[in-house]
């Protein structure tokens, strides 16, 4: 484990490199791509006075935005079309990719990294947000 990761004791944080992490066991996630996703981010940034919560980026492919959320915070509640959350549930398990805070990670990186172990995306905030977003109301 690096230096940075034990300031923020955050254990699922890889050393190096980047791995995939179950969701639904530290966190769930919510993942918008492209320029959706990045406007979302953006967004979330300026709700939050510049601290949303953890955010991954991935660079290549769909170019997703991943929203680190609590546990089992996703499940069970409707989001908008063209959002794919991550969870676990009976017959259900889902992988979130999650980077180093250094190093090479390539594709992916942090968009806002951890600042501490149980700081998360407020959900009902990026729901919220992402249904304005999709639904055209500023």
């Amino acid at each position: 484990m690096n230096e940075e990761n034990r300031d923020v004791n955050v254990d699922w944080i890889p050393a190096s490199g980047f791995q995939l992490r179950k969701a639904g066991v530290q966190f769930d996630a919510v993942r918008v791509d492209g320029d959706e996703g990045r406007l979302l981010a953006d967004r979330m940034e300026v709700l939050t006075g510049g601290d949303p919560g953890p955010v991954v980026i991935e660079a290549n492919g769909r170019r997703g935005v991943y929203f680190l959320v609590p546990p089992g915070s996703t499940a069970r509640k409707t989001w908008p079309r063209g959002v794919t959350r991550f969870n676990s549930g009976p017959a259900h398990v889902s992988y979130v990719p999650v980077p180093a805070l250094t190093g090479r990670t390539w594709p992916l990186s942090w968009r806002f990294p951890p600042s501490s172990p149980d700081r998360f995306v407020h959900p009902l905030l990026l729901r919220s947000a992402v249904t304005e977003q999709f639904n055209g109301v500023s």
